[in-house]
């Protein structure tokens, strides 16, 4: 015999197939026995047709196509065998799905079996219409159906009602066409009979609130009367299972009472007593018992308030925490989280047990515990819980270490109860996790120290000596070098020295020692090595005895290729060598922040920007959505959670900007006039002295090159002094002006010059944007700029968009970028020019603020920056 004839045996394929050593060997077997089954279809050969199938199903499960066959499957149906009907049913199932059109033609065949003296064969319909009906069917059919949840044998019942659970999820309107017949399935002794009842009441329940009132009047009762026998029951073989008789029945019937008790007073108090009972008498020592526990403590959190068994639940939830059973463990944490927004006090006498969970081994359960921790935390509890967090960190694995620092840090700034436990708790974090800590975070932390002015030296000493021996944390160093800064001689001084503190002693050599080694580190970034540089700014101020030790760090970095470090050592060496006499009032502390807006911020409580008018907002690249009506802080930033917002002045945005008190330059006509405005601020940003009058505000936007009709673009009032003395502010005699700090942006002679240097306008790890000047003959006003934008990471940057903002004395228009696309490591680039027209040509330099946007690996990117480099006489 042909081994691929339709006449093999389903065994023999099997061991053909099974026989192949690679997947082209199988590929041809199917194929040559595909051939065979397609050509028995087509001869309509009825003699293997059952074998034709059965070889179908096998191969479908393998995953091949299997579609040539599907009429075969009706056929098979429409025999008047049962053995024909059972091989069709069964590739009917597998070889179909409701969403198949062919489907309609096997309805009729379905309905004739539902109607059919066998038993068996109307089991077999059954069985099929549960697992593929679809809407049309279940319109159809549903008739029979109910017919059959009343049937004589209990198999047939058990599958009627099983049917019915589908019909009822695909046509919820059949729903109440059920209602009587699934009532009297609640009264069936036959258990698996009553499994599907009470199942198909729950569902009916879930589809129509005209089912559920119906039960919760007229079945309650019964429901409880089953399951109190149900658990009262003698020893039953056929049903027992670890000692308990039928727990799946009890499962199923725990949760249709949860559903009848939900939101309904008088039926909760039917079903007190057996749930209790429950409780109490099921044996936890098997997996079937915990798992009936489990229903029971759901049921109980769910339906309506009882205290003492709330408290039960719980309990028990608490023994399920000390199982060794992880999956156990898991289960109870996650009903806990839910029962703490129920009875929390309950739950806090767990908590001990839920620490432990903690410091368990298995991943989940630890961060399960470490959210059930972190909501367990109040007022009264938030020291101990506290200390027991901190002391794990200790010993915790690093990829547990971000999740717990994070939970640590929320507690902590949410509950303190006073600044100075705060401050240690966050060092003591620091010190043991700080590379884990988010900038908010130690930004937060920051904003309190300076708001507790009798522990400004308390918090310079310990944090002096946590870093001491802690100095690899990233972070620690950064707040340490922030307060070494400020508080420098307070640490030298002993200042505010407190009861509780150990005596110490620092120099101001030791001081400086401390920054110089930080700004030094291989592993120090450049945000604490720009810090470190300020810090030493201000020690040079506070320590003149070590100002030319502090120069010849600063000067080190006059050469650095990151050009944020050698802008700053530059601006500093020349403060420390030409401005001692200015250097203390440019130097003095950091005003204090407002603490309540700055956490208000954080929250969401308190607007980022304070405007005096509602504006409509700015839809940019990467879906970030800005208003118009506070543009001024917008483009300088002053937003951010650095910055404290005045909610006196409403537009005072620019006070100590420079860290120079600017107030006195205003006059009282201006101050009016700012009051009115609100954030069209009056003061020149780069000079000290009093801006001329402007008559009209103005709304600033960024520009991109589709705003081609918005050409002038005006952000600020004036971003340097003008050079002509009248209306100005004279320079005391004898002191420097106050402009050569910032190197370039005093008034300057016209420089003609046929050529300008290009300049790197921005430059981050991701990004290097370079600008080349030109001028257009005949009109020094106008400069004509080339920028060029180059990729350094490996990841190509898609929908690339470049915007830029001016003050109001320049006019910016942008022409279109030659690309979207910026290639990645520097293999291209894209080029984009910019035309700027200076009013104040000879008297202001140019300053532009940039924002730019691109796509890298799907993800949306925004970087900004403000160029103040621009070469003189443009």
């Amino acid at each position: 015999m042909n081994p691929f004839s339709s006449g093999t045996r389903l065994r023999d394929m099997i061991r053909s197939i099974r026989g192949c050593k690679t997947a082209a060997e199988e590929r041809a077997v199917v194929r040559k026995e595909c051939a065979a089954i397609r050509a028995a279809v087509s001869e309509n050969d009825q003699d293997y047709r059952h074998r034709n199938l059965a070889k179908l199903m096998f191969i479908h499960m393998l995953g091949y196509p299997t579609h040539f066959g599907q009429m075969e499957c009706l056929k098979s149906i429409a025999s008047p065998g049962f053995p024909e009907k059972r091989i069709g049913y069964l590739g009917l199932m597998l070889l179909l799905d409701e969403r198949q059109e062919v489907l309609m033609l096997v309805t009729n065949s379905i309905k004739q079996d539902l109607n059919h003296t066998n038993q068996y064969i109307v089991g077999l319909a059954l069985c099929a219409l549960g697992n593929i009906c679809s809407a049309e069917m279940a319109r159809d059919l549903a008739p029979e159906v109910e017919r059959l949840l009343q049937f004589r044998d209990p198999n047939i019942r058990k599958k009627a009602a099983l049917c019915t659970i589908r019909i009822i999820r695909k046509v919820p309107d059949l729903a109440e066409n059920f209602i009587n017949s699934a009532a009297s399935l609640l009264k069936e002794k036959h258990h698996g009979v009553l499994l599907t009842g009470v199942q198909l009441c729950t569902d009916l329940c879930k589809v129509s609130s005209e089912a559920l009132e119906y039960f919760r009047k007229k079945c309650t009762e019964g429901v409880v009367k089953v399951l109190k026998d149900l658990a009262n029951s003698p020893y039953a073989p056929e049903y027992d299972i670890a000692g308990i008789t039928d727990p799946f029945l009890h499962i199923r019937l725990l949760k249709f009472l949860r559903v009848l008790g939900q939101g309904d007073v008088d039926t909760s108090d039917c079903m007190n007593d057996i749930l209790a009972q429950v409780a109490t008498k099921t044996e936890p020592n098997k997996n079937a018992g915990n798992a009936i526990l489990y229903e029971c403590v759901a049921t109980i959190m769910s339906i309506e308030d009882n205290g003492g068994l709330r408290v039960l639940a719980i309990n028990i939830l608490g023994r399920f925490l000390s199982n060794r059973d992880n999956n156990i463990r898991y289960v109870a944490l996650n009903m806990l989280m839910r029962a703490i927004t129920v009875d929390s006090q309950a739950v806090q006498r767990h908590r001990a047990t839920i620490l432990e969970c903690v410091k368990d081994s298995d991943a989940s359960i630890r961060k399960r515990a470490l959210e059930l921790v972190y909501v367990l935390v109040n007022e009264s509890n938030v020291k101990p819980l506290t200390k027991e967090l901190i002391d794990y960190l200790e010993v915790s694995e690093p990829e547990f270490r971000g999740d717990l620092t994070a939970k640590i840090c929320s507690i902590v700034e949410k509950f303190s109860p006073e600044k100075i436990w705060y401050i240690d708790q966050m060092l003591k974090v620091l010190s043991e996790a700080g590379n884990y800590v988010k900038d908010e975070v130690w930004h937060a932390l920051i904003v309190v120290i300076t708001n507790a002015s009798n522990l400004h030296g308390y918090a310079v000493r310990s944090l002096y000596r946590l870093v001491q021996t802690a100095g690899d944390q990233e972070i620690l160093v950064r707040v340490a070098v922030w307060c070494i800064g400020e508080y420098g001689d307070m640490l030298v001084n002993n200042t505010g020295f407190l009861d509780m503190e150990e005596p110490i002693t620092v120099t101001e050599s030791d001081a400086v020692d401390v920054v110089e080694t930080a700004i030094k580190r291989h592993s120090s970034d450049l945000t604490s090595r720009a810090m470190c540089l300020v810090a030493l700014l201000k020690l040079s101020s506070r320590f003149p005895s070590c100002s030319v030790r502090i120069n010849d760090v600063i000067v080190q970095y006059k050469g650095s290729l990151v050009l944020e470090l050698q802008q700053r050592a530059l601006e500093f060496s020349a403060i420390v060598d030409k401005h001692r006499n200015i250097r203390s009032t440019l130097v003095e502390r950091m005003p204090v922040l407002d603490e309540a807006t700055y956490s208000g911020r954080r929250a969401g409580s308190v607007p980022a920007v304070v405007s005096t008018s509602q504006g409509a907002p700015i839809n940019l690249p990467n879906g970030v959505a800005k208003t118009t009506s506070a543009p001024l802080v917008d483009l300088l930033d002053l937003s951010s959670d650095d910055v404290p917002v005045p909610s006196s002045s409403g537009g005072d945005f620019l006070q100590d900007l420079l860290g120079v008190d600017l107030s006195p330059s205003l006059s009282q006509t201006d101050t009016n006039q700012a009051q009115k405005r609100g954030t069209d601020v009056l003061l020149d940003l780069l000079s000290i002295g009093t801006p001329p009058a402007q008559s009209n505000s103005s709304i600033p936007e960024m520009v991109s090159p589709s705003d081609d009709s918005k050409s002038a673009i005006n952000v600020l009032e004036q971003l340097s002094s003008p050079s002509a003395p009248a209306g100005g502010v004279s320079t005391p005699p004898g002191s420097s002006p106050m402009m050569d700090l910032l190197d370039g942006f005093a008034p300057k002679p016209e420089n003609n010059g046929p050529a300008y240097p290009s300049i790197v306008a921005f430059e981050s790890s991701t990004l290097q944007v370079t600008f080349n000047f030109s001028k257009q003959p005949g009109n020094q006003q106008t400069t004509i700029i080339e920028a060029n934008f180059s990729n350094k990471t490996f990841d190509a940057y898609t929908d690339f968009i470049f915007q830029a903002a001016v003050p109001k004395f320049l006019q910016l228009h942008l022409d279109p970028a030659s690309s979207d696309t910026l290639p990645a490591s520097g293999n291209g680039s894209i080029s984009q020019k910019l035309r700027i027209t200076n009013s104040q040509h000879g008297k202001k330099s140019l300053v532009m603020r940039i924002r730019i946007g691109y796509k890298s690996n799907n993800k949306d990117m925004l970087e900004e920056g403000q160029i103040n480099n621009f070469p003189r006489g443009l």
